[in-house]
Order: C-alpha cells, then sequence, then structure tokens
C-alpha cells in the first residue's frame, strides 16, 4: 500500500510539472490518472519504500544530474567527432563490466545511465554475479577491472549513494 501512495504522489507531480500552470480540468485529470496508474502499477514501482524518507539520498541525485550531463556532453563530443574524421579509429565490441549495485532500481539507472551516454550500450544485466554487458563504440580494455573503471566508476559511486 505504501509504494502505491507514493507512486500516486510521484505520478501527480510530474503531471503537475508537465501541464503547469495548471487548472481545475488538468489538476482533475492529473488525479485520476495518477490514482489510475499507482493502483495499476504500485506494487511493482517502490520495493523498498524507505529509501525514499532519507534526505541524503535526494541530495546525492541532485549532485548525479550534472555529473550525468557532463558525461553525456563529453561522449557527445567523442562520438561527434569519430563520426565526423574518418582517420579516428573505431573498434567496436562487447565487454562485460562489474557493479557493486545490488538493487534493481540502482543497476537499471546505471544500465541507462551507460546507455544514454554516447558511445555505449548496455546490452544485458547479470544481477546475481553483478556484470553488466556493454556495446561499446571504442573498446579501450578488454580486461573487466579496467572496463569498469572507464565505463561504470563515473557513475557507481554516486548511484551507490542514492539507491543501496
Amino acid at each position: 500500500m505504501t509504494s502505491r501512495i507514493i507512486l500516486f504522489f510521484f505520478a501527480f507531480i510530474v503531471w503537475t510539472g508537465l501541464t503547469w500552470p495548471s487548472d481545475k480540468q488538468h489538476v482533475f485529470v492529473g488525479l485520476l490518472v495518477a490514482l489510475f496508474i499507482a493502483v495499476l502499477t504500485g506494487d511493482m514501482f517502490v520495493n523498498r519504500p524507505h529509501v525514499f524518507k532519507n534526505l541524503k539520498r535526494y541530495v546525492w541525485f541532485l549532485y548525479y544530474i550534472p555529473v550525468f550531463i557532463w558525461e553525456c556532453f563529453k561522449a557527445n563530443l567523442d562520438v561527434a567527432y569519430r563520426v565526423g574524421h574518418p582517420d579516428v579509429p573505431i573498434n567496436p565490441g562487447i565487454v562485460k563490466v562489474k557493479t557493486k549495485l545490488k538493487s534493481e532500481t540502482g543497476l537499471t539507472f546505471l544500465a541507462n545511465s551507460i546507455t544514454l551516454t554516447p558511445g555505449t550500450l548496455s546490452v544485458d544485466i547479470d544481477q546475481e554475479k553483478g556484470f553488466i554487458y556493454v556495446h561499446w563504440i571504442n573498446v579501450k580494455e578488454q580486461d573487466v577491472e579496467a572496463a569498469t573503471k572507464l565505463i561504470v566508476a563515473r557513475f557507481e559511486s554516486i548511484l551507490e549513494n542514492i539507491f543501496e
């Protein structure tokens, strides 16, 4: 029940943010949509509702946003440079990286962060063993530890403070 309530408020806040400035009709429809989503998918949304009570996690998330944007910016420049200059080598391949994250939400955020950063794409997650398989546009390292430092380390420590 708690996860449904959290999802209801989260969905309503998102709805309100997307339809701002709100009038009575938008608020009413937002309440109905948020209630509908919460009833249908509330049990899948949050497995650990107690993590929403920790203010430190929100501060880490606010720190994560500019770090993620900066990494995306750098990766966009790198991919654009590789596409624009045919002399720059492209060495695509799939590498295995190790992660310390165990929660489904943390792993999902990490995999999405890798995928949303141009030049890398999360292909598969082995949650039990803690591996993520990543397609990399320019494989610099085949070793698991070295590839982990290059791909995962920039996000993992922050996401660990948020989701673990």
